[in-house]
């Protein structure tokens, strides 16, 4: 398995991040990019990258704690292997999430394309995305970067994923 780097259209879509260690028995605390969180138990199996190296994942047990999330593994027995997880990357097959409902998209299929305006004028290409609560935010990232907020009919126009284009109804000089 290898997991494509980040420019390239994802055949696998990064989830989630373990952070650490709870407790002696080797749970693992885990931030989910899934929505909601706990969904990210839903796809399997993971595929783990982690200090450059790429292996698969099973999870026998998980649970909310706190805010947040812990699961563990068959092989982590203890703290030590727990900790020594910590900064792995979580990744699952695009090709294991249902299809985007008409008029939504999954962020990994919005990184990469490149942005216009409804003039023609080229902005860059989406570097990411960021949640703010009231509508995500594109990260376009040209001769410089510029946030547009990710509202369809307002300020994106159109989404063209075949094309790999987004057309944005935004003022270049902002």
């Amino acid at each position: 398995m290898n997991l494509p780097p980040a420019s390239e259209a994802p055949t696998h879509i990064l989830m989630g991040r373990i952070t650490g260690a709870l407790g002696v028995h080797g749970w693992m605390k885990l931030h989910s990019y899934a929505r909601p969180l706990d969904a990210i138990f839903e796809y399997r199996p993971w595929q783990i990258r982690h200090r450059s190296v790429e292996s698969t994942m099973k999870v026998v047990e998980w649970r909310a704690q706190g805010r947040g999330l812990v699961f563990r593994t068959p092989s982590s027995e203890d703290r030590n292997t727990a900790e020594s997880m910590a900064g792995a990357e979580v990744w699952i097959a695009r090709s294991s999430l249902p299809a985007a409902a008409p008029g939504e998209y999954y962020w990994a299929d919005l990184e990469g394309l490149a942005v216009a305006t409804v003039e023609g004028v080229d902005l860059g290409v989406v570097d990411h995305l960021v949640a703010t609560g009231a509508n995500d935010v594109l990260v376009v990232q040209g001769e410089r970067q510029r946030l547009i907020p990710f509202v369809t009919g307002q300020f994106v126009v159109s989404i063209d994923l075949a094309a790999r284009r987004i057309v944005v109804d935004w003022d270049p000089e902002f």
